[in-house]
């Protein structure tokens, strides 16, 4: 892989969290009844470091999970994959607003894994989607309620996404597959 661009350096994600976070509690009339759940690897950063804004702006605490969507990839036959991770939600979300966070949305294909993953632990009164990235190419009816920013790009290109937790720097690229 040949990084073409950078798109989004470490004050750009910076801002996109703090505008994400404000969306959040406008749409939500405050975070009384809130639950962030990451998505495992990336998804889980970038929900931190928005609900860690949202309990600093509301002065409250936000339950937070982290959800693996191995099992329940409709193409698990397809990719071989042995480091699965842990999904770890110690809390009831029955009737709760959750707030599902991903790095880049592309087919919708991991989102759908992640609403069944969900449903197995019980019926949330809502489900909103945040992402980093919007890249398009949608196979499934999936879109994000939340968006840091829209990024079209051809099939012939992948989106990365780095984080100072996992990799060390904040920056997203696109690159040549």
């Amino acid at each position: 892989m040949r990084e073409k661009a950078t798109v989004l350096n470490e004050s750009d994600m910076d801002r996109i969290v703090k505008r994400i976070a404000h969306e959040i509690i406008e749409r939500n009339k405050g975070s009384n009844n809130l639950i962030f759940l990451g998505i495992q690897k990336k998804g889980i950063p970038l929900a931190e470091r928005i609900r860690d804004h949202i309990e600093n702006l509301e002065k409250t605490k936000i339950d937070f999970g982290k959800l693996d969507i191995s099992f329940y990839r409709d193409d698990i036959d397809k990719k071989i994959k042995t480091d699965f991770n842990i999904t770890d939600i110690p809390f009831e979300i029955k009737d709760k607003d959750i707030i599902l966070v991903d790095d880049v949305l592309f087919t919708g294909r991991t989102i759908r894994a992640a609403l069944d993953a969900i449903m197995d632990f019980g019926r949330p009164k809502s489900i909103q989607l945040v992402v980093l990235i919007d890249r398009g190419h949608r196979e499934l009816p999936i879109r994000a309620d939340y968006v840091g920013k829209n990024l079209p790009t051809s099939l012939n290109e992948y989106v990365e996404v780095m984080f100072k937790e996992i990799e060390g720097e904040d920056k997203v690229s696109i690159c040549w597959i």
